[in-house]
């Protein structure tokens, strides 16, 4: 069934949309028609296809594309994968059909944009396998990741048309991995609104109930600002600086998640926004010189609160992100927070990678910075053997979002790492081979565990020793992807070492002793050394945790009671092993307490029932665990 004439009308309406976008990227005719091309080819693939809202399918296509130039910032190639991006998977069309039409690159691009579309109709492994294979496009083309999270970001603003059910589903995805990942790619904005739908959908009441919080003070709010504004606007224009200043609303969900945390109601926060500064540098002298500067005469107005001075000028964080943070004490006795920026700073904080691309296309430095370090360890990371795809996503997720530190080797070299590292983290992150042999660590000239916590701005030397080796237990002291998958290798290694070590001195033993290594005797040695199964014992064997000394004895004894004992403690490991999540119960025995985030009364919850138990688990409603399972 055709388009009807109101249709083909909005269809066209967005395509001249698109078209008036595209203007600034089409370099010549050729870019204009190849655009063109997969424009109409697009539109006679979806021809007559709806939304689940009733509207033409193919308007879908035509906002990502959109999405992808206006506020991503890719170019002609982008725009046609995006126009492309749903017609191998929904139509007859092929990847071979797009390699002939439209190119090896564009074929790729959108084959791997076919390849994401199933990443979440699976179970969590299934789900964790597709993602892991199309991260391998990040070695290649990491614009397929960003028509992606494109198509993400369209989707949640259509979302009102979905089923409940669906919405939960996709609400979870994208707060578990797409939010994340748009951060790290520096699409701060779109993180933001992803944020926000997220809630709107999840969390409606309370979404609809803050922002009309915000809309109710938004008069005295402006008026304040355009106080605020008043003498800096004098003074920069005074020294003749080209420039742009607002004032920021902070988004409904980092409202809500910073009144959660705090357990205050939405009159007590103060800084529900920033002003940002953007302007033009001259040539010379460097940008960062004239941020101070810029920063300088703020701070001549109003009075600085030292401990709130962040300079991500000097030591960009990890996503590219770039600018000078301060709070100062502005009219009536309240802190503001300024955010002083040149454009070009403020093109990568928008436009994340793209802008970050570009800009870096244009010098002649080839430097490693933060970004392509972070590009490189994903790399690292898809090429492990030994990591299976579950754990490669949640070590991809943890490597998205956290708050950073700058800490430094005894050279002065800059490493950037989560907030809460450890010296191990840090051994870790300077090469494996110093971390699998670190015994301690100097920091700031002192000697300390390697265990001990980092904080910014302090100067970490290890100490190795030769026989030193990666324990069980440093897993509990590591947070980085890195270092936790470095320390689950070794004892990986170890642990098969140790069982085929084990199984070969256990048969040389019995073979002095004439015995056959049967079933029988396996059992009475599992019995004799509380073993759950013969892995167990080849391991602890190898590992000398297990002695042999009374191994003729142990085969040739028959005891019933150890047979009893064997069971009573595998039961009761048993238990130990069932998810930390399913335990403490609270008293009534369907409902239990989640051990990831430990909610406590007054907490917003949300209870998520175990398809295995029938138990009701309580979250926070803010639980990045409860994203993960909504999102299966």
């Amino acid at each position: 069934m055709n388009y009807t004439a109101e249709d083909e009308q909005l269809i066209q309406e967005k395509w001249e949309e698109l078209a008036q976008s595209c203007k600034k990227i089409c370099k010549k005719e050729e870019d204009w028609n190849f655009i063109k091309r997969a424009f109409f080819l697009a539109k006679e693939a979806h021809q007559g296809v709806r939304r689940r809202s009733g509207e033409p399918y193919f308007l879908h296509p035509i906002a990502v594309a959109k999405i992808v130039v206006d506020e991503i910032g890719l170019g002609v190639k982008s725009v046609v994968a995006s126009l492309l991006h749903d017609v191998v998977e929904d139509t007859d069309y092929t990847v071979d059909d797009m390699e002939h039409i439209f190119g090896h690159k564009i074929a790729t691009m959108v084959d791997g944009l076919t390849k994401m579309s199933g990443v979440f109709n699976a179970d969590t492994s299934k789900q964790a396998e597709y993602f892991r294979k199309v991260l391998l496009t990040l070695s290649d083309d990491v614009r397929v990741i960003l028509i992606k999270i494109a198509d993400r970001l369209h989707n949640m603003r259509t979302l009102g048309a979905m089923p409940q059910n669906k919405q939960v589903k996709i609400t979870g995805e994208t707060m578990y991995l797409f939010a994340p990942l748009a951060y790290r790619l520096g699409l701060y904005a779109i993180k933001t609104e992803l944020e926000d739908l997220c809630m709107k959908y999840r969390f409606p009441k309370e979404y609809e109930e803050i922002s009309r919080q915000i809309d109710e003070t938004s008069a005295a709010r402006e008026e304040y600002i355009r106080k605020f504004n008043a003498p800096i606007i004098e003074a920069l224009d005074k020294n003749g600086i080209k420039y742009e200043i607002s004032g920021r609303i902070k988004s409904v969900y980092s409202i809500w998640t910073k009144m959660m945390r705090k357990q205050i109601p939405f009159s007590e926060i103060y800084d529900l926004f920033a002003i940002r500064i953007v302007f033009q540098p001259l040539e010379f002298p460097s940008e960062k010189t004239q941020c101070w500067q810029v920063y300088s005469s703020i701070t001549d107005i109003y009075t600085p609160k030292p401990d709130r001075l962040r300079d991500w000028i000097s030591m960009p964080k990890a996503n590219g992100y770039e600018a000078l943070h301060s709070t100062v004490m502005g009219p009536d006795g309240i802190w503001v927070e300024v955010q002083i920026r040149t454009q070009r700073m403020e093109d990568i904080a928008e436009r994340g990678f793209a802008a970050h691309w570009k800009y870096k296309k244009a010098t002649i430095s080839n430097d490693e910075d933060e970004f392509d370090k972070w590009l490189k360890m994903i790399r690292t990371a898809l090429d492990s053997p030994t990591q299976n795809a579950v754990e490669f996503l949640d070590n991809f997720k943890l490597s998205l979002y956290t708050a950073e530190i700058a800490v430094f080797t005894p050279k002065g070299e800059a490493r950037h790492l989560p907030y809460g590292a450890t010296a191990l983290d840090f051994a870790y992150d300077v090469h494996t081979k110093i971390g699998n042999a670190a015994i301690g660590a100097k920091i700031n000239h002192k000697i300390v565990p390697i265990t001990t916590a980092l904080t910014s701005g302090d100067q970490v030397e290890i100490i190795t020793a030769d026989s030193a080796k990666p324990k069980a237990e440093w897993l509990e002291f590591v947070c980085t992807s890195k270092a936790k998958q470095a320390i689950k290798n070794f004892l990986k290694r170890e642990q098969e070492h140790n069982h085929q070590r084990g199984l070969t001195v256990l048969n040389d033993e019995l073979a002095k002793l004439n015995i056959t290594p049967n079933n029988r005797v396996i059992r009475k040695l599992m019995e004799a050394y509380e073993c759950r199964n013969k892995d167990e014992l080849y391991t602890k064997i190898g590992a000398g945790i297990v002695s042999l000394d009374n191994l003729e004895k142990v085969v040739k004894t028959n005891s019933n009671l150890k047979m009893l004992k064997f069971w009573t403690l595998f039961i009761k490991d048993s238990d130990k092993d069932k998810p930390k999540s399913q335990e403490q119960t609270t008293g009534h025995q369907e409902l239990v307490v989640a051990e990831c985030c430990h909610p406590l009364p007054g907490d917003s919850v949300v209870g998520y029932r175990d398809p295995i138990t029938h138990k009701i688990v309580v979250h926070k409603a803010s639980c990045d665990e409860l994203n993960r399972l909504a999102a299966q």
